[in-house]
């Protein structure tokens, strides 16, 4: 099966009473100006979350205003051009269906049948349990009698329904209603599995909505949708592209041409902000997807070929140091499993993971993002994200990395049993856990001085706990204020300097483990507070005083990644701010132009040669003992550094 590199997914939703689609549409001309971009692969509904389909179906509902098959001829003219179609269908949503067939909607919890807002996508929903079922897999035996390639299954969300198909099988299994709901969301998407997968032709499929585990066994690439402008922000990417990249397939980084969000039909981004997206896609070894909208009467946004053709000729040039490159790492950062879901924002867990990973990217750490249940004897430290509870046989792993001489960094209540509150491994953590802080603010000081770090209380803004250690040393201390924040009737406590320390420790430190006692991650996303990140840099440098990479000259908003290919090793840098403009835009309008910046990259084999890519510009470094020392004169937005053994 040939996996997608440079994709274009078409957002194609249409009104039911649009009078035209279709009128204009030339199949070849859109092919043409594909191919003239560089696309291998292409995104296009059968049928769209709408619920009319654009093919010829027998049991489905045609657009009432399609005088012709548009998927047929579509496909036809990108296999021409040796372009990949994958069929499109929404699996959540299909309006014009649910609004003819109320019984395939759910009924929400609250027992009703729309929910508000009513200008929302998703104000109406699909039932698993209902016949609307059956419907979509008689669909999908209809477009497997066209050549597609594969298939795209949307909104693929568990809807807790209480309609009574479903209730009454719920209570059949003794099940809760999110249980449930998952449960028969899985369901339906193993049968639409076993049911493509019987034809005994490879397709690619990919579920967007299943977690990793939830269609493991299922899908054959997986896809990672953020559009930075639409409300995902530019690190979550940063975040995804480094657990996705550890799941065993191939991954593509959808992003969008859109100035903010779907259905933003007259909105296209800046060429510096979408070339950000794909080359932060890129240094992670992920592929790319670009959303576009299509005008339902096929007319061309020359504009929006000519930003992806730019975009795409460019780093095309850049494939012969794409093609099988793997992440280059020293550090895992361990996050729950269900830190993933974007949707539960607000959930600590969640933004912890994002502040931790926007703390190590700016200190330029080479690291991936994994669960408990992953392997990560491979890695040299491990960050638990807070709170990271250990269950008897993640203790177990963790036991074994240290002994095996691994170490662990980890904070708040990350590192406690997931059944008490102690920790897991005492001996190890040579720290005992007192409780919550009962101080709220709580302030701490260094016992040492540490270049950079104020010397001075530093304030702690999330709740955090109470740490005594043990057999680890204090490192820091934690000052109480003189009160907590509070209001006794007259008077509003809101001014608390610091009093006097406490008695119980910030930090710990033991040979193996370093424990803060309050929530780095969360408090880092919440707040970005300097003096905690030089912390977290002074922990790293103890406990990986050779890592795999180190930069100067490198602004904070800087990234760096590391992948190898066979005698090869190759550093992409990249220089680029997401600037808040307006009310919610992070606007990126050009690269930043960055100077004399000098790379120190560990490699086990000796270094013959160094250069830019894709130009093969020489650039002068010295080499000894497993370390080649570069200097790269300037760069602007990004640069692609090659070292060849």
């Amino acid at each position: 099966m040939r996996i997608p590199k440079w994709g274009v997914l078409y957002d194609f939703h249409t009104m039911p009473t649009f009078p035209e689609v279709g009128k204009n549409f030339d199949c070849d001309a859109v092919a043409e100006q594909l191919s003239r971009c560089g696309v291998d692969f292409v995104v296009f509904p059968a049928r769209c979350n709408l619920g009319t389909a654009y093919y010829n179906t027998k049991i489905g509902l045609k657009h009432p205003s399609l005088q012709f098959d548009l998927l047929s001829k579509l496909v036809e003219a990108l296999h021409k051009r040796d372009i990949m179609l994958s069929a499109y269908m929404n699996v959540g949503l299909s309006h014009e269906e649910g609004l003819l067939h109320r019984e395939w909607t759910i009924i929400s919890p609250d027992g009703r049948a729309y929910s508000e807002p009513f200008e929302n996508h998703f104000f109406r929903q699909m039932c698993y349990n209902s016949g609307y079922a059956e419907h979509l897999l008689g669909m999908i035996d209809e477009v497997l009698e066209y050549p597609v390639d594969g298939f795209f299954f949307d909104c693929f969300s568990p809807h807790p329904c209480i309609g009574v198909e479903c209730v009454r099988e719920m209570k059949k299994l003794g099940m809760e209603q999110d249980e449930y709901a998952y449960f028969s969301r899985q369901r339906l998407a193993k049968r639409i599995n076993d049911q493509i997968k019987n034809t005994g032709r490879d397709y690619l499929l990919y579920f967007n909505g299943l977690t990793p585990d939830d269609q493991r066994g299922m899908a054959t690439y997986l896809e990672y949708e953020c559009l930075p402008t639409g409300g995902w922000g530019y690190e979550t990417l940063q975040f995804n592209a480094r657990y996705l990249r550890n799941q065993g397939l191939p991954v593509l980084n959808m992003t969008g041409r859109f100035h903010e969000s779907w259905g933003d039909f007259g909105g296209i981004r800046t060429r510096a902000s979408l070339l950000y997206d794909c080359v932060t896609g890129l240094s992670h070894t992920l592929g790319t997807n670009i959303g576009d909208h299509f005008h339902p009467r096929g007319d061309l946004n020359m504009p929006v070929y000519d930003l992806i053709a730019g975009i795409y000729g460019e780093l095309q040039h850049l494939q012969p140091w794409l093609d099988g490159a793997q992440a280059v790492t020293d550090i895992a950062l361990i996050v729950n499993g269900n830190t993933r879901n974007r949707s539960a924002d607000s959930v600590n867990p969640t933004l912890a993971s994002w502040g931790y990973t926007r703390l190590l990217a700016e200190l330029k750490v080479q690291f991936d993002v994994l669960t408990p249940e992953q392997d990560f004897s491979r890695y040299r430290v491990l960050i638990l994200s807070d709170p990271v509870r250990l269950d008897p046989e993640t203790a177990v792993k963790i036991k074994d990395f240290i002994e095996a001489g691994g170490k662990v960094i980890s904070c708040a209540q990350a590192g406690l049993k997931t059944d008490a509150d102690e920790f897991a491994l005492p001996e190890q953590w040579g720290a005992e856990y007192l409780g919550k802080s009962p101080h709220n603010p709580a302030y701490f000081r260094l016992c040492e001085k540490l270049p950079g770090f104020p010397d001075m209380p530093v304030a702690l803004y999330e709740p955090g706990t109470s740490l005594k250690a043990v057999s680890a040393h204090t490192a820091a201390e934690i000052i109480k204020p003189y009160f907590n924040r509070h209001f006794d009737l007259e008077h509003a406590y809101l001014y608390l300097p610091p009093d006097q320390p406490d008695g119980t420790a910030a930090l710990t430190i033991s040979p193996q483990v370093a424990h803060f006692s309050h929530p780095v991650g969360y408090s880092y996303y919440a707040h970005a507070q300097v003096p905690l990140r030089t912390l977290v840099k002074s922990l790293i440098d103890r406990f990986l005083p050779d890592p795999v990479l180190e930069i100067e000259n490198l602004p904070s908003f800087g990234r760096t990644t590391v992948t190898a290919q066979d005698g090869r090793r190759i550093i992409w840098l990249t220089a680029f701010v997401p600037e808040r403009r307006g009310a919610k835009i992070d606007m990126i309008e050009e690269g930043c132009e960055v100077s004399d910046i000098k790379i120190r990259l560990r490699c086990g084999e000796p270094v013959r040669r160094v250069y830019s890519a894709p130009d093969k510009e020489p650039l002068a470094f010295t080499y000894s003992n497993g370390l080649c020392e570069i200097r790269l004169p300037k760069m602007n937005g990004y640069e692609v550094v090659v070292c060849e053994s």
